[in-house]
C-alpha cells in the first residue's frame, strides 16, 4: 500500500466487477458508419431468433462450465478445498471445452475451479489473468488461454478479511490500524503504473491503494524476504494490504504479462465467500 497514488495507464472507460473500486475496463470503440450499424442490427436480429429457440442448440461441456456459478461467490467450500495438490498434466478435452492448465504446479481445488471457471466462461475477456490464493499466500499468473506461466509465494495484508474499511485508501500508512490492513477479495481489472517513488507496480484496487509489487524491505523486524522463503503461509501476513511478491517473479511474470495492456486479478476470499 502506498501513501500517495499516481494515475495508472489510461486504458478506457471504467467497467464493472464484483468489487468495482478503481477498476478500468477494456477499451471499446464504436463506429458510426452505416455498415457498422447495419451489422449490429443484423447481429441483434440473429441473437433474438436464437434466444427464441429458432436455431440449433448443442449442449457441450463448455456450456456447462459457462453456466457454473462463480466459485468466488460460493459459500459451501470445506477446509479440504484449500489444500494444495499436484495433478497429472491435462490434455485438451475431446469436447472442445476450455480449462486452465496448471502443469505440474500445486494448487488448491478452489484455485483450480476458479481458473477453470475463468477460462470456460471467458471472464478474463481475452486478457492475461492472475489468481491470488490468500489462504495459501500464493499468486498464479496465466496467459489469455489459461496456460499457467508461473506461481510464487506472496505477502498479504496483516489482518484477515475480504473487505477494506472506508477511507483506508486515503490514510497515511502509519494511521491504518492493524485490523484495517486487509487485502480485499474480488475481481479487479489491473494495470501497470508507478508508485510515489517511481517504481513499477500493478494497480489492483486503485481507489484503496492496493497494488501488487516486488517485496519491499520494510522494517528489519518484519523479515519480509525471509517470510517469502518459508514453506508455511502462516507467516505471510505482514503487509498493509498490498500483495508483495519476489522481485524476479514480478519482473519476469507480472510486468511481462501486464505491461502495456490490462489484465484481470482475482483475489480469492478467505472467509468462505464474498457478496456479489
Amino acid at each position: 500500500m502506498n501513501n500517495f497514488k499516481v494515475s495508472p495507464l489510461p486504458l478506457g472507460k471504467a467497467g464493472s466487477g464484483w468489487i468495482k473500486r478503481g477498476d478500468t475496463q477494456e477499451v471499446r470503440t464504436n463506429s458510426g458508419s452505416w455498415y457498422s450499424r447495419m451489422t449490429g442490427m443484423a447481429l441483434c436480429l440473429c441473437l433474438g431468433l436464437l434466444s427464441a429457440g429458432c436455431g440449433p442448440r448443442l449442449a457441450t461441456k463448455a456450456d456447462t462450465v459457462t453456466r457454473m456459478s462463480n466459485p468466488m461467490l460460493r459459500a459451501n467450500y470445506s477446509a479440504d478445498a484449500e489444500i494444495p495438490f499436484v495433478t497429472a498434466p491435462r490434455t485438451a478435452p475431446a469436447d472442445g471445452s476450455r480449462q486452465a492448465n496448471f502443469g505440474s504446479e500445486s494448487a488448491s481445488r478452489r484455485t483450480r475451479e476458479m481458473a477453470d471457471w475463468v477460462v470456460g466462461s471467458r471472464d478474463n475477456l481475452n486478457m492475461p489473468f492472475s489468481i491470488v490464493d490468500k489462504v495459501n499466500a500464493k499468486v498464479y499468473v496465466f496467459g489469455v488461454d489459461g496456460e499457467l506461466h508461473g506461481a510464487a509465494p506472496a505477502l498479504l495484508g496483516m489482518a484477515h478479511g475480504d473487505y477494506v474499511a472506508p477511507g483506508v485508501g486515503n490514510m497515511r500508512m502509519s494511521h491504518i490500524s492493524p485490523a484495517g490492513r486487509t487485502t480485499p477479495a474480488g475481481r479487479f481489472v489491473a494495470t501497470m503504473g508507478r508508485n510515489s517513488h517511481g517504481k513499477d507496480i500493478l494497480w489492483v484496487n486503485y481507489e484503496n491503494a492496493i497494488s501488487m509489487h516486488p517485496v519491499v524491505k520494510g522494517r528489519p523486524e518484519e523479515r519480509r524476504a525471509q517470510r517469502l522463503g518459508t514453506p508455511s503461509p502462516l507467516d505471510n501476513r505482514i503487509s498493509y494490504g498490498c500483495i508483495n511478491v519476489p522481485g524476479i517473479f514480478f519482473k519476469n511474470l507480472i510486468h511481462k504479462n501486464f505491461v502495456g495492456k490490462a489484465g484481470i486479478v482475482y483475489v480469492l476470499p478467505e472467509n468462505s465467500h464474498i457478496r456479489s
